[in-house]
């Protein structure tokens, strides 16, 4: 798969998600077979502002390459200026979030608030895209509620400003993350522009990464909430689409030396004191399913320190979770 100048391993990528596609699970992801991996969103006008919170957000490292790199905002001219302020960063691909659903993004007239508003789509696209060189991508949505599906529209937008690609989630800002994604909002915008439609929403399993190609011509797949503590998700769609083979489910020794080897990566990146503290909701997505594994995670919330946490999953994690069996993946 090719966005612009850039050429991909493979279709399949991880969604930009605040609080979760930081640096050391873009590289885990990345490790285990994503095409292309995505930054949190970061604001433009952050930047701008000199908001020292964004640095950690824009680090990115040469092992995680292709790598795409997520701005939101409003206002066209901080957001083209920024974009050029910040090209010289090691990101590949420059992305523009249409699709934050959360109050505080869309009560400024930000994230999927823009899905209401076409003629300033238009501005802020073309004039980022003569800003800069790198290619520039869209993240949008269905639409903002049911009585104004618009994805066709603003895609046609974005295509005719210069986007070289766009990703399509599949349901509206009023759902947030309920309900059942619409994959035929996909395959209609893959139907109405020439540039590559990236799929989102629902693909939780290889299966469901071939359903999605199958039904809406997309030439990418999007992968966001399904990935939280399940890195090896992308190996197994991409074995998948490959070769037809279901892969075996992550031992439970596999799964305690990926939250280790997770949390010193997040204790070194943010320090010890963010790093335990982030990893607590990790360690939450990465037992799930694990019968008594509250146990676990309440003992987990307690840690102050990777030694601690090391101590708890080295030598509790079997204990607390035994006979314990990871998530099925669906036939």
């Amino acid at each position: 798969m090719k966005i612009g100048n850039v050429s991909l391993d493979n279709n399949i990528i991880l969604a930009p998600m605040a609080g979760v596609t930081d640096l050391p699970f873009r590289l885990l992801c990345r490790e285990q077979g994503a095409g292309l991996v995505c930054t949190e969103m970061v604001s433009a006008k952050a930047i701008y502002y000199h908001n020292k919170n964004t640095d950690v957000l824009l680090s990115v490292s040469p092992d995680e390459r292709p790598v795409s790199l997520q701005l939101f905002g409003s206002d066209p001219d901080i957001i083209s200026e920024m974009a050029a302020a910040i090209e010289d960063r090691p990101f590949d691909i420059l992305d523009f979030n249409m699709g934050c659903p959360v109050p505080k993004v869309t009560k400024n007239g930000e994230g999927s608030a823009l899905m209401r508003e076409p003629k300033l789509v238009e501005e802020i696209i073309t004039k980022t895209v003569r800003r800069i060189h790198k290619p520039m991508t869209v993240k949008i949505r269905k639409g903002f509620a049911e009585d104004e599906i618009n994805a066709v529209e603003i895609a046609r937008i974005a295509e005719a400003s210069g986007a070289a690609a766009v990703a399509v989630h599949g349901r509206t800002r009023e759902q947030y993350y309920s309900g059942k994604a619409d994959w035929d909002i996909i395959r209609q915008v893959r139907e109405a522009v020439k540039i590559p439609v990236i799929g989102n929403g629902d693909v939780d399993s290889p299966q469901a990464a071939k359903r999605m190609l199958d039904e809406t011509g997309c030439d990418g797949i999007m992968v966001g909430r399904a990935a939280r503590g399940n890195p090896w998700l992308f190996h197994q769609i991409r074995e998948y689409l490959d070769t037809g083979t279901i892969l075996p489910r992550p031992t439970q020794d596999e799964v305690r030396e990926m939250m280790l080897r997770h949390a010193r990566m997040q204790v070194e990146f943010k320090g010890e004191y963010i790093g335990i503290r982030e990893m607590r909701a990790h360690i939450s997505w990465y037992t799930a399913g694990f019968p008594n594994s509250s146990r676990l995670r309440a003992a987990v919330n307690q840690a102050e320190t990777l030694a601690g946490l090391e101590t708890l999953l080295s030598e509790n994690f079997s204990d607390t979770c035994e006979s314990v069996r990871r998530r099925p993946v669906p036939v």
